[in-house]
């Protein structure tokens, strides 16, 4: 029987077996492991890794849900061994859980179409005997988000606080051609079903830290950095904070109402708007990562810098951040697939 090796980011080893034909995934899971994934589908990327040894066949996949498969890229929902194989992955070992969510019902008390671009979605969680109705989350977190009785799940941040009412509320920005944001705009109505998975993801604050704070956002990540924002403004920081907010476009208003309201609560806040076009490719966030440049150039310290976005966005930043010699461990960044 194939014996599967993960290598995670802070150098651990997680090893177990693998029976042939079956998925990594799986495999993982029977062995009471639950490694970071979503759709188990081969759609939306979130089980990405990359075999660093060892033969494997990999089962069909979208397009747009992994970038690398030529270099040894899989998703781990669709790879099965042919063998010992040792697979990196891109979180720590601590991000590898014991336990599996249980997934939660939830009601949608709010749904808003902002613009072409945008849906705000508001859930209830209904209440539990055992779980309770809590909304328990770090901000910056995420939730898996599925429709009731379909195989359909996609991952959203949370733009909103923890709090003792079950509440979530999401940002999404719609995917053309996207399934779940086309059932969202055109069939959701509130008082409809959905269930929800969480909270998931280490994209969250380092509180203890001294240093200043950069947040870079827009219309990819938007929810979870103002999660983080309205943290810090409900306990009124003081540390020097910076948003560099950029729209899809020049006339994009997705945002304002929201930024404006922490500021006022977070005098500390500095923000300098900007545009990004994310549709033309890297060069679409040319704007935002000379803002960026601009920033560092004149601190006098290295802030501290949260980012989510697509890779390529992620990339931009991570390489302005090193030409001006910011630590990598001062780097926070979620990728989004």
């Amino acid at each position: 029987m194939p014996e599967v090796t993960l290598e995670t980011r802070d150098n651990s080893q997680v090893v177990f077996s693998c029976p042939e034909g079956q998925f990594v995934l799986g495999a993982a899971e029977a062995a009471g492991l639950y490694l970071p994934a979503i759709c188990r589908d081969g759609v939306c990327g979130a089980c990405h890794a990359h075999v660093s040894k060892g033969r494997y066949n990999h089962g069909p996949i979208a397009q747009s849900a992994l970038t690398d498969a030529p270099s040894g890229g899989v998703l781990l929902c669709r790879c099965r061994p042919e063998g010992d194989l040792v697979i990196r992955v891109p979180y720590p070992k601590e991000d590898i859980r014991t336990q599996p969510l249980v997934p939660r019902e939830s009601t949608i008390v709010e749904l808003t179409r902002v613009g072409a671009g945008y849906i705000t979605l508001k859930l209830a969680l209904t209440p539990d005997p055992e779980l309770g109705i809590a909304a328990e989350f770090l901000p910056g977190q995420y939730m898996e988000v599925g429709i009731r009785d379909l195989p359909l799940r996609r991952a959203y941040s949370l733009a909103n606080l923890p709090n003792w009412d079950g509440q979530f509320e999401f940002l999404i920005r719609k995917k053309p051609g996207g399934v779940f944001t086309t059932w969202l705009d055109k069939y959701a109505r509130v008082g409809d079903k959905l269930q929800v998975r969480g909270p998931l993801g280490r994209f969250v604050l380092d509180e203890i830290s001294p240093r200043p704070r950069c947040f870079i956002a827009g219309g990819f990540g938007f929810g979870s950095v103002l999660s983080m924002l309205r943290h810090l403004a409900q306990f009124q920081d003081t540390q020097s904070t910076t948003l560099i907010f950029g729209a899809d476009q020049q006339h994009e208003q997705f945002g304002v109402g929201q930024i404006a309201e922490v500021k006022a609560a977070l005098p500390m806040l500095r923000v300098i708007p900007t545009v990004w076009y994310p549709r033309a490719g890297p060069n679409g966030f040319a704007r935002v990562l000379q803002e960026f440049a601009a920033l560092l150039q004149q601190s006098p310290e290295h802030p501290d810098v949260y980012v989510c976005g697509p890779q390529e966005f992620l990339e931009g930043v991570r390489a302005v951040a090193g030409t001006h010699q910011v630590p990598a461990n001062q780097i926070f960044t979620e990728q989004l697939l």
